[in-house]
């Protein structure tokens, strides 16, 4: 089949499953560009109207549902002896590969999948249309958890007159209802019967009914309880298995009475205050159905040649002679010796009755009980007790949160299950010692631990910043995760402080000072750097590194290098600098002014700062070298006014022409006018002027 184009239209790819009665196919749409599931009739069934009516049943049933659940049918078609259906494509697998590869299913898993199936089936009733053929095999599971009912080819109408014929049954036989293995109409309720078995095997992972023959199958539907889906899978809630237990009651009238009720038992039942409910009774626990049905085989006890009526004649040799008539004292003694047997008989029933016969008790409600009181109430009762215990994080130690019989008469002797607590479920700390804080705390988290129940304490130890150091509870203690407290010990690696300020010591005096702060130097020529410098004298640090004065600095660093001055720089001037004439923005009106200087003392040092209302001449000293030029910046009103750039030559310049001209008398030199020193310039101002101005070199007063 595969590249066969059906209808001029689905061009066959692939095949993809089977059934009985039809093979299923990918196609692909050439009309509307798509893919789509072909199913195909097979060819031993193309002569059989049976078959061929049954196909396009399907076909027709499908197609009048329109629900998210089921799969829709888009076309229906026949190309000479191949009869098809044109379907959604659902790309997945069906509910029973993954039964196979999972199972058994996680609870809440398998009651989201069977409120889908049920969802489906109860659109499909409310339409009259009864699947009749609920397996995992017709479920299929779509990307996204989407489920998806497909294969209505036994569907029929309710009210229709159905196509099973009399002596013959179709569908699945392991997931048959009593009615359909029967033989006789089967319902809605037939279809949740199945939707029943589909529940308990993905939350056991087996079938209910297992025999050698499809016969034995069946009978088993008809005759036998299935086993406590609780028994199988104890993580089953008793919700759940209620459900199940009542799905697949032998008599209709016991089960859901529909669909939507079913589902809405579906949706509820992992509710936390259903997950605990009473376990349904067994069926018939109140009167057995057989009881009423007519038509069920009984044994009937043979009749014995005692219990024929003596006729009027008795054996005298070889003929019959009449009875002798008259004797009234043998009738009247058998009489007696009759009555006799009956009242012995009748004091013995009652006798047995009342000391062997076990009496009806109503078992009491003992959950919530202390399991010593409970048994004691039960035994009181001539109830035998079996307890199990198990975890539970709702009740206390030692109390009953649930038993097997409640609030319901059994006989005396009956035996009641307790589930006795065994209080929460406890974890075990596992060891995150040398583990980093960070990763832990995330693991935590994960866990539900709240920020509340963790303590945490910082610490300087010789392990690197975040590693844990200590936990409590210890490894290995277990702990209830609902209100357990964590303490943790986080090291904050070693021991910090501020670095001292080393500036203005000699190499003795760093050395003993990193001493007491157990730091040292980094050891030989490499930790000693000689440099000319302004700012300390000869043998005195001005500088340090790698951390500054006041920067914080593990204990034990022994990476620290000094920067030494060797003193000023040998070719290091100083001169006065005349700066251009200073002119307000607008005569009259004041503009502030600063000088920022950047020579071979300082970088962006500001040097002045002040107003004038009028031209005004200024005189600065700078200092400069063979390889530093010295740069004065001058703002006026905050914007750039104007900028001088002085080099060692124009030193030398200065330098050789006030040697050359001698000074001319007092009376006929020409003063420069220069501010007067800045009244607002601080302190610190005042004593970078001063330094600045007594640095070796040759220049003029300001």
């Amino acid at each position: 089949m595969t590249g066969q184009v059906l209808g001029g239209r689905y061009e066959i790819l692939e095949r993809v499953g089977g059934g009985g009665m039809a093979i299923v196919y990918k196609a692909h749409d050439l009309l509307l560009n798509r893919h789509v599931a072909v199913k195909i009739l097979r060819q031993q069934y193309v002569h059989d109207d049976e078959f061929i009516h049954r196909f396009g049943w399907e076909a027709q049933s499908a197609a009048s549902l329109s629900h998210p659940n089921v799969v829709s049918i888009y076309d229906v078609g026949q190309e000479d002896e191949i009869h098809y259906i044109v379907m959604e494509y659902v790309d997945g697998m069906t509910l029973n590969d993954l039964i196979k590869q999972r199972a058994p299913l996680q609870v809440e898993e398998a009651v989201h999948i069977a409120s889908q199936i049920c969802d489906a089936l109860e659109h499909a009733h409310a339409n009259e249309i009864i699947h009749r053929d609920i397996k995992p095999h017709n479920i299929l599971m779509g990307r996204g958890g989407r489920v998806k009912v497909t294969d209505f080819g036994i569907a029929r109408a309710e009210t229709s007159t159905g196509i099973t014929q009399t002596g013959s049954v179709v569908g699945s036989v392991h997931y048959f209802s009593p009615e359909h293995a029967k033989g006789v109409a089967a319902g809605a309720k037939s279809d949740l019967y199945s939707l029943g078995i589909v529940l308990y095997q993905m939350l056991t992972g087996k079938l209910p009914f297992i025999g050698e023959s499809p016969i034995s199958v069946a009978l088993k539907h008809l005759q036998e309880h299935v086993e406590d889906p609780r028994k199988v899978n104890p993580m089953i809630p008793q919700s759940v298995e209620n459900i199940i237990l009542k799905a697949l009651r032998k008599s209709p009238e016991h089960r859901y009475q529909s669909a939507g009720e079913m589902l809405k038992d579906l949706e509820t039942c992992l509710l936390p205050e259903r997950r605990h409910e009473p376990k349904l009774p067994a069926e018939g626990s109140e009167h057995d159905d057989d009881d009423f049905d007519h038509e069920k085989t009984k044994v009937v006890p043979a009749i014995r040649a005692s219990q024929i009526e003596a006729d009027d004649y008795e054996e005298d040799e070889d003929e019959y002679k009449p009875k002798k008539k008259g004797g009234w004292k043998k009738p009247v003694l058998l009489t007696v010796i009759f009555l006799v047997i009956v009242g012995l008989l009748l004091g013995g029933i009652a006798y047995l009755r009342e000391n062997m016969i076990p009496k009806d008790v109503k078992v009491p409600d003992v959950i919530n009980k202390h399991v010593a009181q409970a048994e004691a109430e039960l035994n009181a009762l001539q109830l035998k007790v079996e307890v199990l215990q198990e975890t539970h994080p709702e009740t206390e130690v030692d109390h009953v949160f649930e038993q097997s019989h409640r609030n319901i008469t059994v006989k005396e002797g009956t035996t009641i299950t307790l589930k006795v607590s065994l209080g929460v479920e406890l974890a075990t700390m596992n060891s995150y010692v040398g583990q980093k804080w960070d990763d832990v705390v995330v693991l935590l988290n994960e866990m539900g631990i709240g920020e509340d129940q963790i303590e945490l304490d910082m610490r300087n130890d010789e392990s690197s910043e975040g590693t844990i150091l200590n936990h409590s509870p210890r490894p290995g203690e277990q702990y209830d995760p609902a209100d357990v407290q964590f303490s943790f010990t986080v090291s904050e690696g070693k021991e910090k402080f501020l670095m001292p300020d080393l500036t203005g010591q000699t190499i003795e005096s760093a050395d003993a000072l990193l001493l007491k702060h157990d730091l040292s130097r980094l050891q030989g020529d490499e930790g000693i750097i000689r440099q000319p410098s302004f700012q300390q004298e000869e043998g005195k640090i001005f500088d340090q590194w790698p951390y500054k004065s006041g920067q914080l600095v593990e204990k034990g660093t022994s990476n620290i290098i000094y920067y030494v001055s060797t003193g000023p720089p040998e070719d290091a001037a100083q001169m006065l600098v005349t700066l251009p004439v200073l002119h307000p923005k607008e005569e009259g009106t004041k503009s502030a002014f600063k000088i920022i200087i950047t020579d071979a003392q300082y970088d962006n040092y500001e040097y002045r700062a002040f107003e004038i209302s009028k031209p005004e001449t200024l005189n600065v000293p700078v200092i400069v070298t063979r390889e530093k030029n010295a740069v004065i910046q001058i703002f006026r009103d905050n914007e750039k006014y104007d900028n001088e750039t002085v080099t060692y030559s124009d030193y030398e310049n200065q330098n050789q022409h006030q040697n050359q001209n001698q000074s001319p008398p007092p009376d006929e030199e020409e003063p420069v006018e220069s501010l007067p020193p800045d009244p607002g310039a601080n302190e610190e101002d005042e004593d970078s002027e001063q330094n600045h101005g007594s640095t070796q070199g040759e220049g003029g007063d300001e």
